[in-house]
């Protein structure tokens, strides 16, 4: 049976030709993507191109791509939380492997790399402030993955069992769900990266379990974190987007990990919002190590 075009509702196509949200087209990218929640951060990538062929800013999403070291490179933002990473997912894949014009799937796949470079607070006393964490396996707190049939395929089940059990995780709150890296992308960067089992939350305070105003729904979330391990893991930091950019990119098709700068501490309660020198390094070693 022959494919059935994706409806105008379910793929919005601006009159330009680009995609609803990035406002990018197909040529604007290339294979290997490195992303970042803070639109200014593409800025700092770009700093280290060698030339720049296009940058362009809708909402929240900046895009630039350039080369770098003879490699063509797209440096783009997401913004902050995991459904921003659903918009961005979608659209980046849809470029790479939809025609838009027919909105039909190409017949040939495009197979994206895409690394993430964010900040996150370590959750491990022996995880010092500047450590650079990358997240072998993240666990969802968000439940976007929740709502894609799929997601069972790759979610590690016996993790979630043993975690739930460990957490006395409360009924009313999204099932959490746990997914790996690109094991590509992992063999690239190992060998200077802390090995990370990450939380990506759904929000920065409660949910992180961090009391100003409101009481969180696990008041004692941060000890029960550090207290778990499973199959030599353990719970080294937290963010906000690492498991569903992981989820996401396996069931689709792409190589794609998260490596984070600690610039907090949640159990010594340090942090340091002065990062921007260990950040600079991290964006170099990074791209060095994808694109080696």
């Amino acid at each position: 049976m022959n494919p059935m075009p994706i409806p105008g509702s379910e793929l919005i196509i601006n009159t330009d030709g680009s995609v609803f949200h990035l406002h990018l087209r197909p040529e604007d990218i290339a294979d290997t993507i490195v992303m970042m929640g803070d639109p200014d951060r593409v800025k700092l990538v770009a700093e280290s191109f060698d030339s720049i062929e296009l940058d362009k800013q809708a909402r929240e999403f900046h895009t630039i791509t350039g080369t770098y070291r003879g490699h063509r490179v797209t440096a783009i933002s997401h913004g902050i939380g995991t459904d921003n990473i659903d918009i961005v997912m979608t659209e980046l894949d849809a470029l790479a492997n939809i025609d838009l014009e027919t909105r039909l799937p190409k017949p040939e796949h495009r197979r994206l790399t895409l690394l993430r470079i964010g900040t996150c607070g370590a959750a491990q006393p022996d995880i010092p402030l500047g450590s650079y964490i990358l997240s072998h396996v993240s666990i969802g707190f968000d439940g976007v993955l929740n709502w894609y049939r799929d997601g069972e395929s790759i979610f590690l089940k016996d993790f979630e069992e043993a975690f739930v059990a460990h957490m006395g995780w409360p009924a009313r709150l999204p099932s959490p769900y746990f997914v790996r890296a690109s094991q590509k992308i992992i063999d690239r960067l190992k060998d200077w990266t802390v090995k990370g089992m990450t939380v990506s939350a759904p929000g920065f305070y409660g949910p992180q379990g961090r009391h100003v105003r409101l009481v969180p729904a696990i008041v004692d979330l941060v000890p029960k974190l550090e207290s778990f391990t499973f199959q030599g893991y353990r719970v080294t930091n937290l963010e906000m987007e690492s498991s569903c950019l992981a989820g996401m990119a396996s069931l689709l098709g792409h190589d794609a990990a998260t490596v984070c700068l600690a610039i907090a501490n949640r159990h010594v309660h340090e942090s340091n919002p002065d990062y921007r020198p260990l950040m600079e390094n991290l964006l170099a070693r990074a791209l060095d190590s994808l694109l080696d």
